[in-house]
């Protein structure tokens, strides 16, 4: 009898699950640039779709948002996790799959997380110890090893 368990992919996503992620994340993107929203609360909102994840089943989506490069406010995320039926209306019209998926969002924080590892890598005394020793430097005593005392 065949188990209709879920499908675990260790390897990461299929080659279909990115094709149809990135698919659902054009249509969110046009959909969202054209900005004939439902809710008043979302017109003229700049909101960037960077990035698409769909489980193996396709049946749910979670989309990364951003406000142009800054987190969207609480609200205006509040009013696009209320307006998610009518995207996935949207997105039903316009991609060919068995099921309308369920979208969910999330802010997108990689903007804030590279700019985080920028400011930490600038750091002296990380860039300290990533530059490369100078020629002839003296070696540290502490830092010898047993061969090298041979």
């Amino acid at each position: 009898m065949h188990s209709k368990r879920p499908r675990i992919t260790p390897n990461g996503p299929s080659q279909r699950q990115l094709r149809v992620a990135e698919e659902v994340r054009h249509v969110l993107a046009a959909v969202i640039e054209r900005g004939d929203w439902p809710d008043e609360s979302l017109w003229g909102v700049p909101i960037t779709v960077t990035e698409v994840r769909a489980s193996p089943d396709l049946r749910h989506m979670t989309a990364f948002v951003s406000g142009l490069g800054r987190n969207l406010a609480p609200e205006h995320m509040e009013a696009l996790k209320a307006n998610a039926p009518w995207l996935r209306q949207q997105v039903a019209r316009r991609v060919r799959l068995r099921f309308a998926p369920e979208l969910h969002f999330q802010t997108d924080t990689a903007l804030d997380y590279a700019l985080e590892m920028d400011r930490l890598m600038r750091r002296p005394e990380v860039a300290r110890d990533l530059s490369p020793p100078a020629q002839g430097a003296a070696r540290d005593p502490a830092r010898t090893t047993d061969d090298e005392q041979d």
